[in-house]
């Protein structure tokens, strides 16, 4: 029998008594062959084996050799390395919500490639059975979706199982939106509240709440009626200054599950802290890149510029009048920034006002059957 070629494959029964099969895929980031072994009872399984690879090597889906990951530690490197600086925060709170709280407890433990449908199938369904919202299921599911698709360009995996899996079933919910007399009464209420002009901003232009809030006097032409909206506020996650994350908020740190009879979450109660938890960042004395950022909006259409009802650019007058007098009063305190909407006596307005509006709408809507839904939202 003739010498076989270099790079073909081998099979033979070896000294330990089993049978061996090696099979050349491809080449290593070395230059040097990837050459592949398996093993098995008998010269039929590792011929099996063997085609096996074969196939998977001439169709291009053989899994990259390297770290051997999980579910875990594939959605945390995924997250933290590959996410976190590619996309918007507001999209980040979302994936680290499916990841930490439900798709590392739930799957993590799994091998990255031994991960099925099944298992993710059921992890939806026991998100839902106890208390998620179907709505919180399906962004779990996009978010693993996502981050699989990654692993597969990146050679980790042959397929998505997320891709195979069978989304939670979402109950769409019309919209309905207000009538003439409940916006008009929103907007009476709003006449009445610090800052109400930028509610009736939102409601008559659609403006999104990081919008409104990240409106400055210079994009405004009262003279012409006009607005331009190219760029809004969100709040980013705070990170770690300190040398050691964990012992920083190690007095944070959850250490045990909540009580089957807990009444201190509204939705599932999240899992205790991981033994090597570095969150709570926003505790930490040294903490940074977090808080209120300017961005940019995301389309296009939102950097236009947009017309300004009459009444709305009347009501916008007397905002700035109005703010003029509290610069006045605050003199050096003031925090110059050219920001439509302030807190008293300073910076981009927040939290507590935001209660003020919910509390006073809450009022006005009493009885009337309508969904305030967000009230910076349009």
């Amino acid at each position: 029998m003739g010498r076989r070629p270099n790079g073909a494959s081998s099979i033979y029964k070896g000294a330990d008594g089993y049978w061996h099969g090696r099979v050349t895929v491809g080449t290593r980031d070395d230059g040097r062959p990837d050459r592949r072994h398996v093993r098995g009872k008998t010269e039929a399984v590792v011929t099996r084996k063997v085609r096996d690879l074969e196939r998977e090597r001439d169709t291009g889906t053989v899994r990259k050799v390297g770290q051997k990951w999980t579910v875990a530690t594939w959605l945390t490197h995924w997250l933290e390395t590959i996410a976190a600086p590619s996309v918007r925060e507001t999209t980040m709170v979302g994936y680290r919500a499916a990841v930490n709280k439900h798709l590392i407890p739930g799957i993590g433990a799994h091998r990255l490639e031994k991960l099925e449908p099944e298992h993710l199938e059921r992890l939806y369904a026991k998100m839902i059975r106890t208390g998620s919202a179907p709505g919180t299921a399906h962004q779990t599911h996009r978010t693993i979706k996502t981050a699989l698709n990654v692993a597969v360009r990146r050679g980790h995996l042959v397929r998505n199982v997320a891709q195979l899996a069978k989304a939670p079933r979402l109950n769409e919910q019309e919209i309905e939106p207000f009538t003439v007399e409940e916006a008009q009464r929103l907007l009476a209420v709003a006449a009445t509240q610090r800052n109400g002009v930028r509610f009736a901003l939102a409601l008559a232009l659609g403006l999104r709440k990081g919008e409104a809030l990240g409106l400055k006097w210079r994009r405004i032409d009262l003279d012409k009626g006009l607005l331009r909206t190219p760029k809004q506020l969100q709040r980013y996650r705070w990170q770690h200054g300190c040398d050691n994350p964990h012992d920083c908020g190690a007095r944070l740190h959850k250490t045990e599950p909540c009580p089957p009879d807990c009444h201190r979450h509204q939705r599932a109660c999240p899992p205790p802290c991981s033994p090597s938890c570095e969150r709570h960042a926003s505790k930490c004395p040294q903490r940074h890149s977090g808080g209120l950022k300017e961005v940019d909006v995301k389309s296009r259409a939102g950097r236009r510029a947009v017309g300004i009802p009459t009444p709305l650019v009347d009501a916008l007058r007397a905002h700035r009048e109005a703010q003029a007098r509290e610069r006045e009063v605050a003199a050096q305190i003031w925090e110059q920034g050219d920001w439509v909407f302030t807190r008293a006596p300073a910076k981009s307005s927040g939290d507590a006002e935001e209660c003020q509006w919910a509390g006073a709408v809450a009022g006005v809507m009493a009885g009337s059957g309508g969904d305030v839904g967000d009230p910076g939202g349009a």
